[in-house]
């Protein structure tokens, strides 16, 4: 199993809120952890974000991360509507 790691404590808060605001968005964490490249319709991105993942959280909410297999962790670099690419 995977765990979160944040760039920023801002984008942790910003995560924080819509965990808040939206419950379901737990239960949708839990299952990334488990698999953070198959789970919540996750996809590789390319161009200048080659190297991170990203992923739908629900409405307009989508979640920018890097994987880190060997110390399986997820870095999170952003969450917010389509404006964070």
């Amino acid at each position: 199993m995977y765990s979160f790691y944040f760039e920023t404590k801002r984008v942790e808060k910003k995560l924080e809120y819509y965990r808040h605001v939206r419950k379901d968005i737990a239960l949708k964490l839990e299952r990334l952890m488990l698999d953070p490249r198959r789970a919540l319709d996750a996809h590789p991105l390319s161009g200048k974000l080659q190297g991170c993942w990203s992923c739908w959280l629900g409405s307009n909410i989508r979640l920018l991360y890097v994987i880190d297999d060997l110390e399986k962790k997820i870095v999170v670099i952003s969450v917010g509507d389509h404006t964070i690419y």
